[in-house]
């Protein structure tokens, strides 16, 4: 099946993809920052839908209101009284809103509007390919140069402060690698599922073991497997490649709360 041109650039989005996902995967979970990727995945939807009214390539545009988003919400957390998890949900449901609305005024929407909700990464050109994978490798590149910092964060903010860190702006970039990584899992598996991927292979290496090492080493090699095992069902059975990813992730979940529980 990978003799084809198409497949082959959808095995190496599939890979690339899960490998991102799994790195920033690691930190999503260590810092429970779940939700933030639902808020953030979904709010790139009215980014796309803007783009698209306006003519602007609609990942460029969903990238750019995606760490608009993220930016927010870094900034206005500690700024109010609210929970953080009230303004997530406030921008998630008005970003949804807006795409909705702005999909609704384009003729012939819904097959837009479903392309970039499931994703569709057989359509993938050889230019969004070379934008993927160099996104991909700065988001990989960026998470290695602040590795140390962003752990230490991730542990005590408190502490983290006192020895000088510069704990907001580590939170903020997280914030924008999440929305970054994102925009490059659209085409994938769309913005309702690329979350799914940014948790489930994290959190099944969780389960294996509680050294942040071995962790971050699991949820790339889940990441990456998961998307080469779902994107080939998908073809062998004639389904979606995004929504079969994302199950074969959960039953490697599924095992791993089953086989790995006693060793986390």
């Amino acid at each position: 099946m990978f003799e084809f041109a198409f497949m082959q650039r959808a095995l190496v989005a599939a890979v690339l993809v899960g490998v991102v996902c799994g790195v920033l995967g690691f930190f999503v979970i260590l810092r429970k920052l779940s939700f933030i990727g639902v808020g953030i995945s979904h709010s790139a939807l009215g980014g796309v839908a803007v783009g698209l009214l306006l003519g602007i390539h609609p990942l460029l545009a969903g990238g750019v209101f995606a760490i608009a988003v993220a930016l927010g919400i870094a900034w206005l957390g500690p700024r109010t009284r609210l929970s953080e998890d009230a303004i997530i949900g406030v921008f998630f449901s008005a970003s949804m809103a807006l795409g909705v609305v702005l999909f609704s005024l384009q003729r012939g929407y819904q097959q837009d509007l479903f392309a970039y909700l499931f994703g569709n990464v057989l359509a993938i050109s050889s230019g969004e390919l070379y934008t993927l994978g160099a996104v991909g490798v700065a988001i990989v590149a960026t998470l290695a140069l602040v590795f140390r910092q962003l752990l230490f964060v991730s542990f005590d903010e408190e502490i983290a402060r006192a020895y000088g860190h510069r704990v907001d702006g580590l939170n903020a970039l997280l914030l924008i690698l999440v929305a970054l990584t994102v925009v490059i899992g659209v085409r994938l598996v769309g913005v309702l599922l690329i979350q799914a991927l940014l948790v489930i292979p994290a959190a099944a290496a969780a389960l294996w073991t509680s050294h942040y090492r071995d962790q971050l080493l699991l949820s790339t090699l889940f990441g990456a497997g998961c998307g080469v095992c779902g994107l080939a069902l998908s073809y062998q059975l004639d389904i979606a490649a995004g929504g079969t990813i994302v199950l074969v992730a959960t039953g490697v979940f599924a095992i791993s709360a089953l086989l790995g529980r006693g060793r986390a």
